[in-house]
């Protein structure tokens, strides 16, 4: 049993009270949810789980430990080859309380507390998924022929790229020769009309 927690008891003394929760927890597992005082129903909680994983583990030592609370054994039985396997990809959380207002008698907050079912496959992983690499496409001979024609065709390309190029460079290279001769032919015409001047004079 859970240590015991602060405040006031259920009934009268601590025996009552081991009693009160038997009852609940054996009624819980036979009927799957059950109506009763928010503060039963706040109490039972932690008990009812801990004999589900009790009952998750299912050897022999397990089961006469959840005999020593639930005393009748067909419920046990239930608890073991019924309910237990749901829970067995859930860790923890195996009930809920559902608050349903004031009962009219006494004004007492009432509650329902069910055993969780059928969500444990709907539970988010707390890690994200690794992402995976596609797997590389295959490549089919049609693929690689082209793949092979278009490298081929490449380099007569870059060839006459590079052709073109050199015819521009040649060209260019002609007019700076024909500007060179016509700069030394100047020199050479300013030369002779210096020696003009000198027999003039």
């Amino acid at each position: 049993m859970p240590t015991p927690t602060k405040g006031h008891r259920l009934g009268g003394s601590s025996a009552h009270e081991r009693h009160i929760l038997a009852n609940l927890a054996t009624a819980l597992f036979q009927h799957g949810r059950i109506t009763t005082t928010e503060a039963k129903a706040r109490r039972l909680r932690p008990v009812a789980e801990r004999l589900i994983t009790f009952a998750k583990r299912g050897d022999l030592h397990a089961r006469r430990h959840v005999l020593t609370m639930v005393t009748d054994k067909g419920v046990v039985h239930q608890l073991f080859t019924e309910i237990a396997p749901e829970y067995s990809e859930r860790d923890g959380g195996y009930t809920r309380i559902t608050k349903i207002g004031p009962r009219k008698g006494d004004n007492a907050a009432m509650a329902v507390i069910e055993l969780v079912r059928g969500e444990a496959a709907a539970a988010k992983p707390r890690r994200r998924a690794r992402r995976v690499t596609p797997a590389p496409t295959p490549v089919t001979p049609a693929a690689a022929a082209a793949t092979t024609a278009t490298a081929v065709a490449e380099p007569d390309e870059a060839e006459e790229a590079e052709d073109a190029g050199a015819g521009v460079s040649d060209v260019e290279d002609a007019d700076d020769d024909d500007y060179d001769e016509g700069d030394e032919d100047d020199e050479g015409d300013d030369a002779d009309d210096e020696d003009d001047q000198d027999e003039d004079a």
